[in-house]
């Protein structure tokens, strides 16, 4: 038996309380992994094409304030 398959017989022997709790870990979770993922994709240089779209936007006067924004 797969370690996934296990997980899944688990699951489904928590309670609604129990699975909410899961549920709410399990976005922690990919919330912290998103977070790594771009900050390393950031370092690695991944990103610098949004930036240099972003100066490019500014300089042809393309930008707009987000809303709330002064």
């Amino acid at each position: 038996m797969s370690t996934v398959v296990e997980i899944q017989e688990a699951i489904a022997r928590l309670n609604e309380n129990e699975r909410g709790e899961l549920r709410l870990w399990l976005d922690a979770y990919e919330e912290d992994e998103w977070d790594r993922q771009i900050t390393a994709d950031a370092a690695s240089g991944k990103l610098d094409f949004m930036r240099e779209e972003a100066k490019t936007a500014k300089r042809k006067g393309r930008l707009r304030s987000l809303p709330g924004e002064i």
